[in-house]
């Protein structure tokens, strides 16, 4: 088997194929050192024009890194962050790449950035196997969590933060005070980073997070949903709901802080067109409110390939598969026939953010800058993660020795020398005079599931070398 090269994809449609492969190619670009005099050392991942290194990139680029058979390192951003920390335990949430110094605005004083680094951590545990890791970065983040506590934490259980710390610029949150996005993201924070401490056995440390992810996860729930609405909104400072509906009120999806009743309640508006079923899933602010803009202006409208990511993998939380795949072919499709006017695939760009009613980038009057191209910190997280996880429909996990493939329908698809470690796997399905077929070819043994949505489930230990298996005899 090939071992110096990317994992390869098969799937029906040929131009989802190309599109995964270019992207692979134009991450080589993305890849930047600091200056001598900067204390940034190493390469790290960030948008080729840019002039700051962002926790965001480092954050969300983990997610598609660590599909790259290793040719590209999905940590080497994060450890740059984390050699970043303050005695107090900051990590401020962008550096400037010549100085290595903070950047800070007048808003965000203490340079705060988007809580997820243990989310990201936990993902490439499960990737790599790296227990070693896990337990070296376990200190720094326990710090850094309780460097967020001392600095924004209010007696009410709740974080008042920055409303630009939750990414989400120009969104129209009226005098929210304690934001809901940033605050769930807080609860994904725990929520993993007891998972973490599990993997270590460290069961003190377990328990801690766990009991502070319960405790916000209830505060959430108690101010932050509204029943009659069925969606989850910013509140302002005395605890009153701001009912405006943003891509913020999935967060809670992702954190598993819904009940079932609420999830669904939450789900059904994805499919809603005067709430967030636009053509192109999903817009960050839902149609029915005033200040929706199809011309997507920024945070107003636009779908940003990174919220329809998070949107996901909440539905995959709540065993929504099937909502979620169709959701990931949509949004792909419109991204490649956004690239070029005439509908040629092979030329043209991605984009930052999209438009939510037909295919284009986003526009936002006034500010040239809007939408940056190639912005694939975003977008390959549709075109390499979701390809991989959500349309072609695999789930891996090393620690367990195990490989789910979820998929609704037998379709011509699957992945070629994707790296385990040190184990090369290929998993191809197809028809053949016989029926359909499952090829696989594997260097070690490890447990493949296959669910076949609503009829088939089954778990098979695969050993090394080739074989095959057909869906009708499973």
């Amino acid at each position: 088997m090939l071992k110096n090269d990317f994992p390869k994809i098969h799937f029906y449609d040929q131009d989802f194929v190309d599109i995964y492969d270019k992207t692979w190619a134009w991450i080589q670009d993305c890849w930047n050192s600091g200056g001598d005099k900067s204390g940034i050392e190493g390469k790290f991942f960030s948008y080729p024009e840019s002039t700051t290194v962002n926790q965001s990139d480092a954050v969300f680029s983990s997610f598609f890194l660590v599909y790259s058979n290793r040719i590209f390192q999905a940590h080497s951003t994060l450890d740059l962050f984390y050699g970043k920390q303050e005695p107090n335990g900051a990590i401020r949430g962008s550096y400037d790449i010549k100085t290595g110094s903070p950047v800070t605005d007048r808003d965000n004083s203490e340079g705060l950035g988007i809580p997820l680094f243990a989310w990201a951590e936990f993902n490439i545990y499960h990737k790599s196997a790296n227990k070693k890791r896990v337990k070296d970065v376990l200190p720094i983040l326990g710090r850094y969590s309780a460097w967020i506590d001392s600095t924004f934490k209010k007696p009410n259980g709740l974080y008042k933060t920055p409303l630009s710390a939750t990414g989400m610029s120009n969104s129209p949150r009226g005098d929210a005070y304690f934001a809901m996005d940033f605050n769930t993201m807080m609860a994904i924070n725990m929520l993993y980073m007891s998972a973490l401490a599990d993997i270590l056995n460290d069961k003190e440390t377990s328990f801690q997070f766990k009991k502070q992810y319960f405790s916000l996860k209830t505060r959430i729930n108690s101010l932050m949903w509204n029943s009659a609405d069925g969606f989850y909104y910013d509140i302002n400072k005395s605890e009153k709901q701001i009912p405006v509906k943003t891509i913020a009120g999935y967060w809670p999806l992702l954190a598993e802080i819904s009940n079932d009743e609420k999830a669904e309640r939450i789900i059904e508006k994805l499919t809603d067109p005067d709430f967030f079923g636009t053509p192109h899933p999903f817009p960050t602010l839902a149609v029915n409110e005033k200040d929706f803009d199809e011309a997507g202006r920024g945070y107003r409208g636009s779908v940003y390939p990174h919220m329809t990511f998070m949107v996901t993998k909440g539905l995959e939380r709540y065993q929504r598969w099937d909502l979620a795949r169709e959701c990931a072919i949509r949004h792909v499709y419109y991204m490649l026939d956004s690239m070029s006017p005439d509908g040629n695939h092979h030329r043209g760009n991605l984009w930052e953010a999209y438009l939510p009613t037909r295919e284009g980038p986003a526009k936002w009057p006034g500010k040239s800058v809007f939408p940056r191209p190639q912005y694939l910190t975003y977008d390959a997280l549709s075109t390499i993660c979701l390809t991989i996880e959500n349309i072609v429909g695999l789930f891996i996990s090393l620690p367990r020795k195990t490989v789910d493939w979820v998929i609704p329908n037998l379709e011509i698809m699957g992945v070629e020398n994707l790296s385990l470690k040190n184990n090369m796997i290929t998993i191809l399905s197809n028809k053949s005079g016989r029926g359909w077929e499952i090829h696989m070819e594997s260097e070690k043994l490890y447990y493949f599931t296959i669910n076949i949505l609503g009829k088939k489930k089954k778990t098979l230990p695969i050993p090394s070398g080739k074989c095959s298996m057909l869906i009708d005899k499973l």
